[in-house]
């Protein structure tokens, strides 16, 4: 790892053994304070937000699914590897189970002890928790050549037989209505992300005069991330008020908001900025990377799809 990186992964690490990521659990009445976080850590360092995210959820899913774990184990880091189920096959051994195949998108590959990790059952998708240290784990080099996010490790995992523990049964990972406020966590990130490139055109402008036209895209910028403030907070207390409503809606409706604001504000900031902070500042131009990256963890049109077909089915969509 690069300097950045190696920075980012030290700052994670410390977080976990400090107990800065045992944030409150969505739904528990302290949803606004969980977002919060999330948002500080996204505009401290986007890939430190999604690594810490990562981790901060699968102590919410082990919590959510009734999985004990032992407190020293919330102070190691986990994560949760749940990109294309389908990918890794779960069969029983005796009174055990083992994991197969390989599964990309493994944020943290080289920095976890622990994370938890979707697979195809016979029964259905499940959910296990493996010890990424041990024995048939293998991180694959040279499948994370990225720029963007380059420190969050996020290599292909192959799975060569992994004992493995089960957490909750077939298809509890998804049915939770926690897996929609794990989504609305990714998008705090996002927005923290965000204010952090913005923070580079308000200190431009603290400093020196800007051009009406850059003043324009400031204006801009602070009018779109007030409008996406208030839905992600409008948010937590929905969460809040009704942990246990499917948030299905309510999540995709803030992840399209937030992600078109931190689009806004990429775009925005370089327009107004021109090319030398990308150019001349080193934690500018990773934080833009990172976030250009981080943002395609949505799946943009085919979300916005989805969130149409679930407006049609609504016989009062609430405008």
């Amino acid at each position: 790892m690069d300097t950045g990186d190696e920075r980012t992964a030290e700052a994670f690490r410390s977080a976990v053994l400090g107990g800065r990521l045992d944030l409150p659990l969505p739904g528990a009445g302290r949803t606004g304070e969980r977002f919060r976080r999330l948002v500080e850590l996204g505009r401290a360092d986007p890939a430190l937000a999604r690594l810490g995210e990562g981790h901060a959820d699968a102590l919410a899913i082990l919590a959510e699914l009734g999985a004990a774990i032992d407190p020293a184990r919330r102070r190691e880091p986990w994560g949760v590897w749940a990109a294309v189920p389908a990918s890794v096959t779960a069969t029983r051994d005796g009174s055990r189970w083992r994991l197969t195949g390989e599964r990309p998108w493994c944020s943290g590959a080289g920095l976890l002890s622990r994370a938890l990790v979707t697979a195809t059952a016979a029964d259905g998708v499940r959910l296990f928790s493996i010890e990424v240290g041990g024995a048939g784990v293998t991180p694959l080099a040279g499948t994370w050549p990225a720029v963007g996010m380059a420190a969050t490790d996020s290599r292909t995992v192959r799975f060569d037989g992994v004992t493995a523990v089960p957490v909750g049964g077939p298809g509890c990972y998804t049915a939770r209505a926690g897996f929609w406020h794990g989504g609305v966590g990714v998008a705090a990130c996002w927005y923290g992300g965000a204010v952090g490139v913005a923070d580079t055109l308000h200190a431009a402008a603290r400093r020196r005069p800007l051009s009406p036209h850059a003043l324009a895209h400031l204006g801009a910028v602070d009018a779109a991330l007030a409008a996406a403030r208030a839905v992600l907070f409008a948010a937590a207390d929905e969460i809040d008020a009704h942990p246990t409503r499917d948030a299905d809606r309510l999540a995709h409706q803030v992840r399209a908001t937030v992600e078109a604001t931190a689009t806004t504000v990429v775009d925005r900031v370089g327009r107004a900025l021109g090319a030398g902070p990308l150019c001349q500042d080193a934690d500018h131009a990773r934080r833009v990377a990172d976030l250009t990256v981080y943002l395609r963890q949505s799946h943009a049109e085919a979300d916005l799809a989805h969130l149409g077909e679930l407006v049609t089915t609504d016989g009062d969509p609430g405008w």
